[in-house]
C-alpha cells in the first residue's frame, strides 16, 4: 500500500453515483486496486469464482449483481487519503444515496457510453446540484460500441445544464479502443498498469496513429484537434461552484482511464468543505471536534450482531477513547473503537481528521442524523428522511417470535432500511419503503440475520405524511379526530396516513393550520 502519513495527508471524500449497470461498482473495485487496498478486483457480472467485489458483500447484492447499500472505503493514493462511498444505483434505495451525498465533498458521475444520461443519473445529479457538490464525469465502457464522444458531451451540457471540459480523449472506440489521450499534457496511456504512458508531440504524432487502423486514424486526428480547440478548458473555480464538470473517458472493466480518474481526483477534487449547522457554519480547520452520522449499518459481521454508525468528521480531530457529546440526548458518550473501513474489512482508527469517515460500533445509541461534538451545542442540518411510497403490514409466520420481530424492526428502522410506524389505535405495526426492492431486502435480511421468516399484507393506507402545527392544541385536535389514521414514527413524531392522495388533499383543505410534509429532517434543534 502507498504508505501516506494518514494524519497529515489531504482528504478527498467522494461518492460514486450512476444509473444501475453503468459500471459504478466495477470502477470502485479498480480504484481500490490502485490504492493498494485489494490484490484482485472483482467484477459484478462475472463467473462465480470471479464475482468477489468487495463493496457488494451482502448475499442479495451478490445474487442480483446490484448494490443495495452504500459501502464506505478508505485508502491511500498519491499522497492523499481517499474516503470513497459506493452508493446504490437503484432508485428503490435512493434514501441511502441521498444521505450519503450529505457526507461527501465531491462526486464521480459514471455514464455508460452507449446509453448516455439515464433517468437515475439525472435525479442524482439534481441532488448534487442542490448541495453544490462538484462533479467529475467518467464515461465508461468505451471498449464497447457506443455513442460519439461529442454527442455525449453535448447531452451532458443540454440535459444537465452543466458545462463540460474533457480531460482526456478516447483513442479509438469499441473493439479498436486502444487507450486515452491527455489533452493538456499530450500524454498517451494505454493500459492503466502503465503509470507514465508516453508523451507525444501532438495529435498528429505517428505514435498516436500507430495505435489504430487506417480509416480511424484521420477520424481520431480530427476529433483531437476539435476537442483541443472547441471544447472548454478546465476551470477550477467553475468546477468547485458546480457549473463545470471535467470529463474522462475509459473502460473500468479493461483497465483504461481509471488511473487518469484517480489522478484527477487527487489533483482537483476539493478538500473537506465547511458544513452548515443550525447556529453557524463549521470550518474544517477548527480545533473542536464535530461530526454527524449519515448511515447506520447493522450486522456487517453476522457472527457478532454488530451495529456500526458511520460518522463524517466535519472539524477538529476525533481520537480513540475520547468523550463526545451526543446532541440528541445531551449526554456524553465514549468513542472507544472508531474504525476505518474497507467494505467488510476494518482497521482501528487511532485518530480521524475533518473529511474522514469513521465507523463507530454502538448498540442503538446513535441514529442517522445524530450530531457529535467536543462539547459545543450545535446540530448539523441536511440528512433527510422521505415519505414512503409503499405501506405494508408485516406478517410473522411464528407468533411466538413477535418480541424478537419488534426488536429487529426497530434496528432496521434505525438503520434506515425501512420506516416503522406504530398506529395510535393499537393496530399492528406498518412499515414504509420507497421501492418494492426494499421489501425483498427486508425479507432476505430478516431471515439471514434474525432467523425470522416474514411476509407482507396489504395495508388500507397508501400515503403517509409527517404532520405539525404552530399551535400544539391544533395538532392535538387533529390527532384526536384522526386517531384511526395516526401513527408515530421511530422518533415519536406524528404521522398521518391516508387511503389515497385524493383523501390526503381533502384533509389538507380541512385543516389549514396543520402542515403535512413528505420530507423530514432527522436532526432536532440543539437544546
Amino acid at each position: 500500500m502507498n504508505q501516506t502519513d494518514h494524519s497529515t495527508a489531504p482528504r478527498r471524500s467522494f461518492a460514486i453515483i450512476s444509473h444501475p449497470d453503468a459500471g459504478k461498482t466495477t470502477l470502485t473495485e479498480k480504484m481500490l486496486l490502485f490504492g493498494g487496498a485489494i490484490q484482485l478486483a472483482g467484477a459484478v457480472k462475472a463467473k462465480a469464482s470471479q464475482r468477489n467485489t468487495r463493496s457488494d458483500w451482502m448475499n442479495i447484492e451478490a445474487d442480483r449483481g446490484i448494490s443495495v447499500m452504500t459501502s464506505v472505503m478508505t485508502f491511500n493514493y498519491g499522497g492523499c487519503v481517499f474516503n470513497l462511498l459506493d452508493t446504490p444505483g437503484h432508485e428503490d434505495f435512493s434514501e441511502d444515496t441521498y444521505r450519503t451525498l450529505s457526507a461527501v465533498d465531491s462526486a464521480v458521475m459514471v455514464i455508460d457510453a452507449a446509453k448516455g444520461i439515464e433517468a437515475r443519473t439525472q435525479k442524482l445529479f439534481e441532488v448534487c446540484r442542490l448541495r453544490d457538490i462538484p462533479i467529475i464525469t467518467f464515461i465508461n465502457k468505451m471498449d464497447r460500441e457506443g455513442r460519439d464522444p461529442f454527442e455525449l458531451l453535448q447531452e451532458i451540457e443540454q440535459t444537465l445544464a452543466l458545462d463540460t471540459a474533457p480531460i482526456n480523449w478516447p483513442v479509438g472506440r469499441g473493439r479498436s479502443f486502444a487507450g486515452v489521450y491527455d489533452l493538456a499534457s499530450n500524454r498517451v496511456r494505454q493500459l492503466d498498469a502503465d503509470p507514465d504512458g508516453f508523451i507525444v508531440d501532438g495529435p498528429d504524432d505517428e505514435r498516436v496513429s500507430a495505435l489504430l487502423d487506417v480509416p480511424e486514424k484521420d477520424e481520431l486526428l480530427e476529433e483531437l484537434m476539435l476537442a483541443k480547440e472547441a471544447c472548454l478548458p478546465f476551470d477550477l473555480d467553475a468546477f468547485n461552484e458546480g457549473h463545470l464538470s471535467p470529463v474522462l473517458f475509459g473502460s473500468a472493466l479493461r483497465d483504461f482511464g481509471v488511473r487518469d480518474l484517480i489522478d484527477t481526483l487527487a489533483e482537483i477534487a476539493p478538500p473537506p468543505q465547511p458544513q452548515k449547522a443550525d447556529v453557524r457554519v463549521v470550518q474544517p480547520d477548527e480545533k473542536g471536534m464535530t461530526g454527524f452520522v449519515f448511515k447506520i449499518q447493522a450486522n456487517m459481521d453476522p457472527n457478532h450482531r454488530d451495529r456500526i454508525a458511520f460518522l463524517r468528521v466535519c472539524s477538529g480531530k476525533l481520537t480513540r477513547g475520547m468523550r463526545a457529546k451526543l446532541m440528541r440526548t445531551g449526554k456524553p458518550m465514549s468513542i472507544n473503537t472508531p474504525q476505518f473501513f474497507f467494505a467488510q474489512d476494518r482497521s482501528l482508527a487511532e485518530e480521524a481528521l475533518a473529511g474522514d469517515v469513521v465507523g463507530i460500533p454502538n448498540h442503538g445509541t446513535l441514529r442517522i442524523g445524530d450530531t457529535l461534538t467536543g462539547g459545543e451545542d450545535l446540530v448539523f442540518r441536511g440528512v433527510p428522511s422521505f415519505a414512503p411510497e409503499i405501506l405494508r403490514r408485516v406478517r410473522l409466520q411464528d407468533a411466538m417470535k413477535s418480541k424478537k420481530m419488534r426488536e429487529a424492526m426497530q434496528q432496521m428502522a434505525e438503520e434506515g432500511v425501512v420506516q416503522v410506524f406504530t398506529p395510535l389505535d393499537g393496530s399492528p405495526t406498518i412499515i414504509g419503503v420507497v421501492g418494492s426492492l426494499q421489501l425483498d431486502v427486508l425479507i432476505e435480511r430478516m431471515k439471514a440475520e434474525y432467523n425470522l421468516p416474514i411476509n407482507f399484507e396489504m395495508s388500507r393506507f397508501n400515503v403517509a405524511r409527517w404532520v405539525e402545527a404552530n399551535d400544539p392544541a391544533e395538532l392535538d385536535r387533529f390527532t384526536e379526530r384522526q386517531k384511526a389514521s395516526m401513527a408515530k414514527d421511530l422518533d415519536g413524531a406524528p404521522v398521518f396516513m391516508s387511503e389515497s392522495p385524493f383523501m390526503l388533499n381533502y384533509e389538507i383543505d380541512r385543516w389549514p393550520d396543520v402542515t403535512f410534509s413528505d420530507v423530514k429532517d432527522y436532526q432536532r434543534q440543539a437544546e
